[in-house]
């Protein structure tokens, strides 16, 4: 299943690893494991960011894509299920419309 993993680094230890030249090697080390679909770096709530798109074949691989991030950066990791428009149509939204539109909410 694709999942949409959102990964922010607090402060420390990044600032560390920039300054003693390891953080680029660590990144590079991580995203090599990963191999996600896509990636981006940008700043989450003032802290170091990266967005990734990833395959999750099932639950047993959450760890290894959020223990390196964990146990490197100290990060926090969000991850949510992400489908494309092809996943979406395949869902079948009319016959979930037909199947919930006769419960009423009082």
């Amino acid at each position: 299943m694709r999942m949409l993993v959102n990964v922010s680094c607090p402060i420390e230890p990044f600032n560390t690893m920039v300054k003693n030249g390891t953080a680029g090697e660590v990144i590079g080390r991580v995203v090599d494991e990963i191999k996600p679909e896509s990636i981006y770096f940008t700043e989450q709530e003032g802290n170091r960011g990266v967005v990734m798109v990833v395959d999750v074949p099932d639950a047993s691989h959450i760890p290894s894509i959020a223990e390196p991030w964990f146990l490197n950066f100290e990060a926090i990791c969000e991850f949510r299920i992400a489908m494309t428009m092809e996943d979406l149509m395949k869902s079948n939204l009319a016959e979930q419309s037909q199947k919930w539109s006769e419960v009423h909410m009082n």
